[in-house]
């Protein structure tokens, strides 16, 4: 099966750093805060960073795979689970014009910056599980098998967590009970390639103009 249309990103962390860029370029400020120190204040929430509190009338939870730890905090319960993925980078080996998926063997294969990437399929574990990359070690001699791999990169592979619910929905829109609170979190495998999306639709929705699409499949409210 040849799809001819997908986009594909050979470096996400430049890609990252671009849209951090853009923001800074556009007024916006980049800080490094604590960000289980959220505390409501008066009108609005406040936040201790490395350059001292910082006070808005409005403030958004998207801490991915660790959002449950404060939003447990602040009194809500949602049905969050991990799955977790691995990858491993290998050079000198043979390349790749577009990424390639053995569907039958579970496995994908894809250029990228950092070298021939291998991705395996999802592990279910708590976000603090010692890493098992068993599915790696079983699809790399499968891997060879069709191309000469080179040497791997990454010691140990990389171990990436995706947040799910479970309606394998994203959570986007206001905090039911805590006014100026908005949630964006829950993307599980698709957080990289709806984060810019998620980003314009929740900012649509805090300054209360029309939203591209219908946000209603994705408020927090569904869960009760």
């Amino acid at each position: 099966m040849h799809w001819l249309d997908p986009w594909a990103v050979r470096d996400p962390g430049a890609l990252v750093q671009r849209y951090a860029q853009l923001f800074k370029a556009r007024g916006g400020q980049v800080l490094v805060g604590d960000a289980n120190t959220l505390r409501p204040a008066g009108a609005g929430w406040t936040v201790q960073t490395a350059q001292g509190p910082v006070q808005a009338a409005q403030a958004v939870l998207a801490l991915g795979p660790w959002s449950d730890g404060l939003l447990q905090g602040l009194g809500y319960r949602f049905p969050l689970f991990i799955k977790r993925g691995y990858h491993q980078h290998y050079q000198g080996g043979a390349s790749l014009g577009q990424p390639v998926l053995d569907a039958e063997r579970g496995y994908v294969l894809a250029p990228m910056a950092q070298g021939l990437r291998l991705t395996t399929g999802a592990e279910f574990a708590p976000l603090q599980a010692p890493p098992t990359p068993v599915q790696l070690a079983r699809a790399e001699p499968m891997a060879r098998e069709l191309l000469a791999l080179g040497q791997p990169v990454d010691s140990p592979p990389w171990l990436g967590a995706r947040p799910c619910t479970a309606d394998m929905l994203p959570v986007m829109g206001p905090a039911p009970r805590h006014a100026g609170l908005w949630f964006n979190f829950g993307h599980a495998h698709q957080g990289f390639t709806l984060g810019a999306v998620a980003g314009r639709m929740l900012a649509q929705m805090i300054a209360g103009e029309p939203t591209g699409i219908d946000p209603a499949p994705y408020l927090p409210a569904r869960f009760g």
